[in-house]
């Protein structure tokens, strides 16, 4: 019996995502709320490229006004929109979700699980942490932009290994190497800190994935941005993974002055595994859209208050992003200047 598919919000990752499973022969329908998108997607097909290969794919894509002509329930449904879109788009795709062993997968950035959970059940949920990176600059093509390894992490909630969650980690697998974790929290904040590191910075200047990675004096301050937030993580209870194949640990100590050298070498080796991509929230700034800095550099301050954890680094990224009104921010290197001297001298 065919496993349905529904990804609500088919920007970059979620078109790679629904090309490549659909191309792979699964039964994927894409619904986004961009008309010029959809309707690309249906008259030309959905166009994948970069690191993915170069495809043109028919696909099934829908308006989700149109979701009301969807006769038979998905299996499992991808909520893949922006964190601030969450809680629309979870009740959005439980009508449309078999019962009562259809699965909502949170497939975004951010720490939205609970937010998930809060309005589909706990019962229903697995979350999936996207290592993958992509854009999209245009209308029905999306470009791949890593070379990574591992693509997605599936899990539970409490960390069991189910077979629900084997299923869907073996279906991905068509798109990139999945793994099952035992540790959703710990990879979602690993996750968190790399969001933290690159979107804010990379919209504050324009500055690609790599370059934030590698350019003297912002690599530091992305690294005092991750320590903050495997501080606040662990505070809160979670043994944070690796981030870029770097123990978590190393982040902190070299924000105390230990080792910040070697991190800062290795951060930029790793760098080499990009193709030019540019991170989800620098393209919101290009676009004139409103950004998720509140989810991601803002959620990890407010959560630092919570266990009295400081977050200078990140509160200043924050205030930076919303100092001027949505879809305002003109993106400029000297944008990161009030963080660089933050750093310590």
């Amino acid at each position: 019996m065919s496993y349905r598919i529904g990804i609500i919000g088919v920007g970059s990752i979620g078109s790679v995502v629904g090309g490549m499973l659909t191309k792979a022969g699964h039964d994927v329908t894409l619904i986004d709320q961009w008309p010029d998108h959809v309707d690309a997607m249906r008259k030309i097909g959905l166009r994948l490229s970069g690191t993915c290969g170069e495809h043109l794919i028919p696909v099934k894509a829908l308006l989700i006004h149109e979701l009301q002509s969807v006769a038979e329930p998905f299996d499992a449904v991808f909520i893949s929109v922006k964190s601030y879109d969450t809680e629309w788009a979870v009740s959005l795709g439980l009508q449309y979700l078999k019962k009562p062993d259809g699965v909502v997968v949170d497939f975004q950035n951010g720490v939205n699980d609970d937010r998930v959970a809060a309005v589909a059940g706990r019962e229903r949920c697995l979350g999936c942490v996207i290592t993958i990176g992509a854009g999209m600059y245009e209308p029905g093509h999306a470009i791949r932009t890593d070379r990574g390894q591992v693509g997605f992490k599936i899990g539970e909630h409490d960390g069991k290994v189910t077979e629900r969650a084997e299923r869907l980690a073996k279906i991905m697998c068509d798109v990139a190497e999945t793994k099952v974790t035992t540790n959703l929290w710990g990879e979602r904040w690993s996750k968190l800190s790399v969001n933290c590191m690159a979107n804010g910075l990379a919209g504050l200047s324009g500055l690609g994935s790599a370059e934030v990675r590698t350019r003297d004096g912002v690599r530091r301050v992305a690294i005092h941005l991750a320590a903050e937030t495997i501080k606040v993580g662990r505070a809160r209870g979670h043994e944070v993974e690796p981030i870029w194949g770097i123990t978590a640990q190393r982040f902190v100590d070299a924000s105390e002055g230990q080792g910040m050298a070697d991190v800062e070498r290795d951060m930029a080796e790793r760098a080499k595994e990009l193709a030019g991509g540019r991170p989800s929230l620098l393209q919101d700034v290009i676009r004139g859209r409103r950004t998720e800095v509140q989810y991601l550099n803002g959620y990890v301050s407010e959560q630092g208050r919570q266990v009295s954890i400081p977050t200078p680094f990140n509160d200043k990224v924050v205030e930076l992003i919303t100092s001027v009104p949505p879809g305002t921010l003109k993106p400029d290197p000297k944008n990161l200047d009030p963080l660089v001297a933050m750093l310590p001298k």
